[in-house]
């Protein structure tokens, strides 16, 4: 019910953003805004959380989180006016960060054998199908009936009953051994995702090579150096490096930022697309969006089936050549473009969704110790996050400076991304160099 009511808010949302932007009288660069300060602060507080969990309880953590981001949706739905709205949505997005990486290491902890934890992070991530189905749907007939509020006040009744379940089934856990904070790295992590997502959205409208851009992008370099030179020093760091050590975690990683950017552009641009280019209203855009959220629905549970079969490279492949594929396939879409071909592009685009979230999922959190699956759900999801800051702040900068086409090239080359990384992290080889790894390089134990 957490993965719900937080993805079921970024695709029932996106379906509002026109009227959203009417009544607010917001431009592009304010719905980016809108989406990305929520995954920007999402990003940056989820490994704080995932840490959290693991020293005061990942139960305890879990019901101020769905509390936070309850109220926060309450917020919003009150908001008066657009700055509002945006702050609002960074307080949602602080509860947000305590929902899914610790939903994430609740499960890994309850689940001992591989065959039922791939089966239980399939069922997870099917959740995600779930959201993707109805979420325009139910977000389309709640804007033409109630307006685009009525899409926060939608997360109230969620949130409630996920509380309650929570405190009545859900067992305590914690690391056998409590983490310290680490605020330096906190605040560089927030520096990095902040200014990084500034500086393509503010600074992308002035060009590419504008001021803005070039400074948001050197702070965020300036920050990234320095996780790499201060991080190491601690002995209990936020961001833990030697987790990228492993070349599965680190392709996880990677694959999670192209896979959600992929998806966070793909809706960005659907729902500007349909809407304003079209002319079509909410519900009827959310019916469009249909196929790819039904199939996503489809694939997402087989995908956990195929992970206790196969293993993760497979879907992974098959998801990053769909991706590629569907971007490139609706690259010219403009006024005239048949409802068939929109069709086909969704459907093979929710294939390749469908496939690859519990891949991501699985490949980050079966290779690293128990006692740190809080932290390293939350670096997984952290990838997540930044995806899909990265996708909105990208394609929205290109959809702004005219370029729809560019826009669905840069999905594309997203997929083409998951596709190389998907064949080339998760074979025998990698495997073995994580072993290798977790052992301290003596090799697989036993």
């Amino acid at each position: 019910m957490s993965l719900l009511i937080v993805s079921l808010d970024v695709t029932a949302l996106n379906v509002a953003l026109p009227d959203l932007g009417r009544e607010l009288n917001a431009d592009v660069s304010g719905l980016q805004w809108t989406v990305d300060v929520y995954t920007v602060v999402l990003a940056s507080f989820l490994m704080l959380s995932g840490s959290m969990a693991d020293r005061l309880g990942r139960r305890r953590v879990f019901r101020v989180g769905l509390v936070v981001f309850t109220a926060g949706s309450v917020a919003c739905a009150l908001a008066p006016g657009l700055g509002w709205l945006i702050v609002f949505r960074a307080a949602q997005a602080v509860g947000g960060s305590m929902l899914n990486p610790v939903a994430m290491s609740i499960i890994t902890n309850t689940f001992t054998d591989r065959r039922e934890l791939a089966r239980a992070i399939g069922a997870w991530g099917g959740v995600v199908g779930i959201s993707m189905a109805i979420g325009p749907i139910v977000g389309g007939a709640l804007v033409h009936s109630f307006g685009w509020r009525a899409i926060f006040w939608l997360n109230l009744p969620i949130g409630l009953a996920a509380l309650l379940l929570t405190t009545l089934y859900v067992p305590e856990s914690r690391a056998p051994r409590p983490r310290r904070l680490d605020p330096v790295g906190q605040l560089l992590v927030i520096t990095l995702l902040g200014s990084l997502t500034f500086g393509i959205i503010e600074g992308g409208r002035s060009g590419w090579g504008s001021p803005l851009l070039l400074t948001g992008v050197g702070v965020a370099a300036l920050a990234l150096v320095g996780l790499l030179v201060y991080e190491p020093r601690r002995e209990e760091p936020l961001l833990e490096l030697d987790f990228f050590r492993s070349v599965p975690f680190s392709g996880a990683f990677v694959i999670a930022v192209a896979a959600f950017a992929a998806l966070a552009g793909f809706l960005f641009l659907n729902t500007l697309y349909l809407q304003d280019t079209r002319g079509l209203s909410p519900l009827e855009a959310g019916l469009y969006l249909l196929p790819m959220a039904a199939t996503t629905l489809v694939f997402s549970p087989l995908s956990g089936q195929l992970l206790g079969l196969i293993g993760p490279r497979g879907p992974l492949v098959v998801a990053g050549v769909a991706i590629t594929f569907s971007g490139a396939l609706l690259s010219g879409t403009d006024t005239t473009t048949s409802v068939a071909i929109l069709f086909t592009g969704y459907v093979i685009f929710g294939v390749g969704f469908g496939l690859v979230n519990a891949p991501i999922t699985h490949t980050a959190v079966t290779g690293m110790p128990k006692a740190q699956a809080g932290v390293a759900a939350g670096v997984a999801s952290t990838g997540r996050q930044v995806g899909s800051a990265l996708g909105v702040a990208v394609v929205g900068t290109v959809l702004a400076a005219g370029s729809r086409t560019a826009g669905w090239w840069v999905i594309s080359g997203c997929g083409a991304l998951v596709l190389i990384l998907g064949a080339l992290t998760t074979g025998a080889r990698a495997r073995r160099t994580a072993e290798r790894i977790d052992t301290g390089g003596q090799g697989p134990k036993g």
